[in-house]
């Protein structure tokens, strides 16, 4: 998942973190701190700021993985030992949290949870050849550039931002069977834009018509005049790949002006407070893409040893991404057999059908885990597991 609001801070925050590499790629590699006994791994997390709710979830997932393994004792006979840092949820000290990270020489790195964070720690695990996860950052550039190039640090536990476009293009036109749709965006966030891009693509491929294209920007709070241009294009549904903040309100207005198509999301809706927000019976007839439901067969192996460890709470999607990178990352390791950066680097690109928190997952050419997402309809303010949809073979 993007953070909004990122993107600013993130090209100073880069600018900084070129600075700070210099010292460290000029030592030609990193290697590590682990001794004959632990394996240190560093957390590079948003534990306060607007992000806090995202981190700290995913870390406490990868703390889950951390302890399973160690308690089944350790990898190779050595203990995982976690450096925890926070990153405020803000793209400068995301920087300066990596560099500490490794300048203290850990072998590898998971986090931060949001894109904008984890492209400003980028630049620094490349110049230091330092493995990093991001359990959460859903954006195609984080793991591959403009012009194409894989960042061979770089690695991610989430599916992608078009994956989420092409799985409810397909969900409208082969579950919901649908022939029109109308395209509602946030136009000041390129999450909304590049998702309302592949679906309008993949919906049109499949023979769907989309009969109206509208768009708001962050904060709005009125949205009753673009709604009324979509009522007016009469869609079969509405696609609105936006934030919870926005979406309720969406949802709100849209049912008060007598809407009643399906309204479909991604992974932004996936917050508990949408139904604050629009009203449990106003988010029926809904439906959003995500990475995890508790109700899916595969992960209840998961949530028993999530609730065990932390007092009988219920993991969510953030923490379930979090256990997913710590899964990965225990398997790189011990395929590499070693704590060496580089090698556990070259296991990562490898991993194949490995089992993590939601399911089975191999590593893509690009960095990208191969792996489901999950259909989820609301249902009198109720999360409800629709279906799951593989990724095209």
């Amino acid at each position: 998942m993007k953070l909004k609001g990122k993107r600013l801070r993130v090209i100073s925050a880069l600018l900084g973190a070129a600075m700070m590499t210099a010292v460290i790629s000029g030592c030609g590699g990193q290697k590590s701190a682990s001794d004959a006994n632990t394996i240190k791994i560093g957390a590079n997390f948003e534990l306060t700021g607007n992000a806090a709710n995202y981190g700290s979830a995913a870390l406490d997932g990868l703390r889950l993985a951390v302890k399973e393994v160690n308690d089944a004792g350790g990898i190779n006979g050595k203990t995982v030992e976690l450096e925890e840092v926070d990153c405020k949820s803000e793209a400068s000290e995301a920087a300066n949290a990596t560099t500490k990270l490794v300048t203290d020489k850990v072998s590898a790195i998971v986090g931060p949870a949001t894109t904008g964070d984890v492209l400003a720690s980028s630049p620094i695990v490349t110049d230091s050849k330092v493995p990093l996860i991001a359990p959460a950052a859903t954006s195609p550039k984080v793991t591959v550039d403009d012009s194409g190039k894989v960042n061979p640090f770089i690695f991610r536990s989430c599916f992608i931002d078009p994956q989420q476009g092409d799985v409810m293009a397909t969900f409208a036109t082969k579950t919901l069977k649908v022939k029109t749709a109308a395209i509602y965006v946030d136009s000041s966030t390129d999450y909304s834009k590049s998702l309302g891009k592949v679906f309008k693509e993949k919906f049109e491929a499949a023979g769907g018509q989309v009969v109206d294209e509208e768009a708001f920007v962050q904060k709005d709070q009125d949205f009753k005049t673009t709604l009324t241009k979509i009522k007016a294009a009469n869609p079969d549904v509405i696609f609105i790949p936006a934030y919870y903040e926005e979406v309720g309100k969406i949802v709100k207005q849209a049912r008060e002006l007598g809407i009643t198509a399906p309204l479909l999301g991604t992974d932004g809706w996936d917050d508990n407070k949408v139904v604050d927000i629009a009203g449990a019976d106003s988010l029926n007839n809904t439906f959003y893409s995500t990475h995890y439901s508790d109700q899916d067969k595969d992960v209840q192996n998961f949530i028993k040893l999530f609730q065990t460890a932390n007092d009988g709470k219920s993991p969510n999607v953030f923490a379930a991404l979090g256990y997913d990178a710590g899964k990965m990352l225990i398997e790189a390791i011990k395929q590499a057999n070693s704590s060496d950066p580089q090698k556990i680097r070259d296991a990562l690109e490898n991993l194949k059908d490995i089992q993590v928190g939601t399911g089975t997952i191999s590593m893509d050419k690009n960095h990208n885990p191969i792996k489901s997402a999950v259909i989820i309809e609301m249902k009198d303010g109720s999360k409800v597991m629709r279906e799951k949809i593989a990724p095209e073979s």
